[in-house]
């Protein structure tokens, strides 16, 4: 293990449907994704879009990912990534209008802040988070 304070570096979404998955993230957290160039080799035919961020500010990178044969949601929890947020109310007031689903809204964490817990259009699970 490196030892970087962060132990995640990078993060995917699987989806079946990139344009309702894309429109959904990029309306829920007001951030633009950037398309990326599928990998050659065993890797092709891939479809991604990045969440892209400064290389000198905190936090994972990641993306959604398109691949056959590899499903979404998965019935559970199963791995939950977590943006920040100012306030995680703001974003969870735009879940439902770009097609996902509060699954626990706001709540406190005691001393680590809130979070709340939302479905997105292909069924991950994902969760917010602020300090206020």
């Amino acid at each position: 293990m490196s030892a970087n304070s962060n132990p995640v570096v990078w993060f995917e979404i699987y989806v079946q449907d990139m344009a309702r998955a894309r429109k959904f993230y990029e309306t829920v957290l007001q951030k633009t994704l950037a398309p990326m160039q599928a990998p050659e080799g065993d890797a092709s035919g891939f479809e991604m879009v990045s969440f892209a961020g400064d290389p000198h500010s905190p936090g994972a990178g990641g993306m959604l990912v398109k691949m056959d044969g590899v499903p979404s949601g998965g019935g559970g929890v199963g791995t939950l990534v977590y943006f920040a947020c100012d306030d995680c109310a703001v974003e969870q007031s735009r879940v439902e209008a770009a097609g996902g689903k509060i699954h626990k809204p706001k709540f406190s964490i005691g001393p680590y802040g809130f979070c709340a817990l939302m479905l997105d259009t292909e069924g991950n699970c994902f969760g917010l988070h602020s300090m206020t």
